[in-house]
């Protein structure tokens, strides 16, 4: 992928007709311009769908299984820490790049004019067969887990597995539905679900402090016990904190709609980042206020366990509604922003063009959001949660890489003008980059993920000769 070249030349011509524009379908048969995608969200609502996109089953799910792999406090502590850094360098190279290319389509712009139009075509392809699915899929079966629970129904009971996957489906659909209605809707479901979820998440926080931690001290001690911390281990435990952390790039795919974008892109995606990464630090420290680390180990929902340990079974109905609706408005975050990648590859002639389609009505690309919302049902009716969240996480870094390493080349482009610079270049992309690589060196090093790993990476470029097949020789 990184042998594709693009030619130094004016920026313009490089975006090439399509991005000097907004994007939109075709021209109707009567002459008249077809709908057009709408500049509609203001800064809140960006910094809602940044705060909606990421938080989401990680922050209660995780915990466990990185417990499991760094049995200690001042490493679960710092895998955390880490990528929070991780997510904070991605958030402010993309705020630069977004601030220069306001466009619908996000990463997947950022990518084709920083790398080529075939890395660009892996990009949709890889969110095509596993990327976007395998995201929608685990955070629904999350949701449908604690529906199930506060409706008093067993879902890790073998009888009630395809219920639970039934309704995970239909969670799919119904955000699907909202999003094809309209960007308000949509908007206004992600900021209903934000306040509730960040709302539950300091309420856990304040009650660990107030009530928890005054009775135990504390589980900090042994701050490093043996055995608590390998260079393996954190690597696969940084896998599991990035899928908590992910989401913090998902406002870009939606560029095209925010109002003021050159403004309010690089304050939505920097302050939205921070924002989840307080929670996340100060939710950790509360969970370890309460819950000792061989607890923690053991717990599928931590939250719940802390609520529960405070204030008793309210406190695990609380946390399990707080679980579902951080879920489904992730779920709707999603199928906000990741359709746009769909329809931008369509715009750029690299996809079907009835996926560049916008209601007429509603002025949504609905036939992209109709396409990511079958892929997703379809997927969470066949895998489990875990094969679903760790191919997401192993397929994307790849993109993420590529669409954060794009500003070393665009920076050389005439005509680029960003509004917002990111600081301390080059070490903050670079350091970004570096923090990819090792990740996936270690994916494919670990006897536990090489496996996935290689299959992932099969799957990625098994588009390449799909590419030269179809888009790519029309264009030869």
């Amino acid at each position: 992928m990184v042998g594709v070249a693009v030619a130094s030349r004016p920026l313009a011509q490089t975006l090439g007709p399509r991005y000097t524009r907004p994007m939109h379908s075709p021209t109707s048969p009567a002459g008249t311009p077809a709908p057009a995608l709408q500049r509609t969200l203001g800064l809140w609502a960006a910094i809602a769908v940044v705060i909606g996109s990421t938080i989401g089953s990680g922050i209660f799910r995780s915990p466990a299984g990185i417990a499991e792999k760094l049995p200690g406090p001042v490493a679960m502590l710092s895998v955390w820490v880490m990528g929070g850094i991780f997510a904070l360098c991605g958030a402010l190279t993309l705020a630069e790049v977004a601030s220069a290319l306001p466009k619908t389509g996000g990463i997947y712009v950022f990518v084709r004019d920083g790398w080529g139009r075939l890395a660009a075509f892996l990009l949709g392809w890889s969110q095509l067969t596993m990327i976007r699915a395998a995201s929608l899929g685990a955070i629904a079966i999350t949701f449908s887990e604690y529906l199930h629970r506060v409706i008093g129904v067993d879902p890790v009971a073998p009888e009630h597995a395809t219920q639970v996957h039934l309704t995970a489906a239909l969670a799919i659909v119904v955000t699907g539905i909202f999003n094809i209605v309209g960007v308000r809707v949509g908007a206004l479901v992600t900021n209903v679900t934000v306040l509730a979820k960040y709302g539950g998440l300091i309420f856990i926080v304040l009650i660990a402090f107030a009530i928890g931690l005054p009775s135990t001290g504390g589980h900090f001690t042994p701050a490093m016990p043996a055995g608590s911390f390998t260079t393996t281990a954190f690597g696969l435990a940084l896998v599991s904190t990035l899928w908590a952390f992910d989401g913090w790039a998902d406002l870009s795919f939606a560029a095209g709609e925010v109002k003021d974008p050159k403004h309010v892109l690089p304050r939505a995606l920097i302050g939205g980042t921070l924002m989840v990464i307080a929670i996340y630090l100060l939710a950790n420290v509360a969970y370890l206020s309460v819950l000792s680390i061989d607890e923690i180990r053991a717990s599928k929902l931590v939250a719940a366990d802390v609520a529960g340990r405070l204030i008793g079974p309210v406190g695990v109905i609380f946390v399990s509604v707080t679980v579902m609706l951080s879920t489904f408005g992730t779920l709707n975050a999603s199928l906000f922003t990741t359709p746009r990648i769909f329809f931008a590859m369509a715009d750029d002639k690299l996809f079907f063009p009835v996926v560049a389609k916008v209601h007429p009505r509603f002025e949504t690309p609905w036939v992209a959001i109709a396409l990511t919302t079958v892929l997703g049902a379809g997927f969470v009716l066949v895998q489990t949660f875990e094969q679903l969240a760790d191919a997401f996480v192993t397929a994307f870094l790849p993109f993420y890489a590529l669409a954060v390493a794009a500003i070393f080349r665009l920076r050389s482009q005439p005509g680029y003008n960003p509004s917002f610079r990111v600081p301390f270049y080059p070490l903050v992309p670079l350091l970004f980059v570096a923090s990819v690589l090792y990740l996936i060196a270690n994916g494919f090093i670990n006897p536990e993920s090489r496996w996935l790993t290689v299959t992932v990476f099969g799957v990625l470029l098994a588009g390449v000769p799909v590419y030269y097949l179809t888009v790519g020789r029309r264009r030869a």
